[in-house]
Parts: C-alpha cells; structure tokens; sequence
C-alpha cells in the first residue's frame, strides 16, 4: 500500500506511514533522488517539478493501476497567501496571471489523486485558493493536535524554533476529497504570542521557509491515524 506526498520538503507528513509499513514517497524540486530510513522502512524521496505537467503525469502514470491509499500535497502558496497581499500589485506587474498559474498548480495535485482513486488533502495557509478555485473543507491549528505528541515532546530538527508538542497558532486550511477523514483534536494550550517561528527567527535565516512551513508532527500522526487502511 503506498501513500504519496507531494510539494513535501520535509517528509514529516509520511513518518507515520513510513513507521507503520505502508510504501511512501515524496516529491518536490528541492530533492536530491534518495531514500531516507524511518524505524524499519524507508521514505523514498523523488526530485520533481511539480509546475511541469509533463512531471505531474509521470507520477500519475508511476502508480495508476497500483494501490495508492492516501495522497497530501502543500504546494507553493507564495503567490496565494494573504500574508503576501502587500507585494501582489507588484507581482501583478510582472505577471498578471501569476496567481490563477499558483492554483492551478495546486489543483493538478487534485488531478493526481482523484486519477488514483484515493483520500487526499490539499493544504494551503488563508489564500486566494479560496476564490480562484474553491473554498476549503477544514481548518485548523498546530496546537489543536499537539495532544498526539508525548508531554516531553520536543521537536526533533529545530527545537528552538518550534514549541514543544507543536504549541503555536497557524491557521491552516485544508481541501479534501476521495473520501478524507478530519482527525479528531486533541488540544494543547498553545504558547503565548506569535509562534516561535515569527518571533524568533527573521528572514535573514537560511531556513526560515523551511522551518515555518514544516509539517506539524501531531496533525500528521492524528492524519495516519484516522485515514490508514488495515493491512
């Protein structure tokens, strides 16, 4: 059974399948091809241009015909985020299309999953994906599901940066479909403020993209928890 992630730097989104057997893999532009292990398995990572359609359909035509049991993709919400509205006059200058061309991107990872026939989401920050395309099914925040992560959690990769148990605020919203399952909240009470990914780094850091879009390590164990399939 596989379970494919796309737009997905990270992998944190898989981690739980991975630990739980299922096949996983990740695609993104940023990837070199490798195979990073998680307890007994592996999470395949694929480089791909996710903004080529060509690419998009080779990933369709990798798995049609194979048991794809789960889809998520975060693409690129640079040009949708309402975080962002302040340079969209500029962008608009250069290129006038340049927000329906973010969300088309965004709906061909629709076009993946529904060609595979399996549950998927689609997330995005508060966008314009909401207009351009349509509205979202859910929302949440990363504190909302920190009650999945053990009292002493700390995070793994940037413990300075990210609240323990995932115990920050970010609205997030999700488009879903084939069937989706929303997890059930298990809350923690979030720190005070802005997250620690705004106050305490600036856009100087190298990893500052990386580190406040990481995926929050609680939804993705309650996401596996209420979409896996028994084997």
């Amino acid at each position: 059974m596989i379970v494919l992630s796309l737009y997905d730097h990270s992998g944190v989104l898989l981690h739980p399948w991975a630990r739980a057997g299922y096949e996983c893999h990740a695609y993104d532009i940023k990837h070199v091809d490798h195979r990073q292990r998680i307890g007994d398995n592996v999470i395949h990572f694929h480089k791909a241009d996710l903004h080529d359609l060509e690419q998009v359909r080779r990933i369709i035509d990798t798995f049609q015909g194979k048991e794809v049991v789960f889809g998520a993709a975060f693409p690129v919400c640079t040009d949708l985020a309402v975080s962002g509205i302040i340079h969209w006059p500029s962008k608009e200058g250069h290129d006038p299309d340049f927000q329906y061309k973010a969300a088309r991107y965004a709906i061909w990872c629709r076009r993946v999953f529904t060609e595979l026939q399996c549950p998927w989401f689609i997330e995005n920050p508060k966008s314009r994906l909401s207009s351009l395309w349509r509205k979202p099914d859910y929302k949440f925040h990363p504190y909302e599901y920190g009650g999945y992560l053990p009292e002493d959690d700390e995070h793994p990769t940037w413990p300075q940066y990210i609240a323990p148990r995932d115990a920050y605020p970010k609205e997030t919203y999700l488009w879903t479909g084939g069937g989706f399952k929303m997890p059930p909240k298990k809350k923690v009470i979030p720190e005070d403020g802005y997250s620690r990914q705004y106050g305490k780094i600036g856009g100087s850091h190298p990893n500052v993209k990386e580190i406040r879009s990481m995926t929050p390590r609680g939804f993705s164990i309650a996401n596996y928890q209420a979409n896996r399939r028994s084997k």
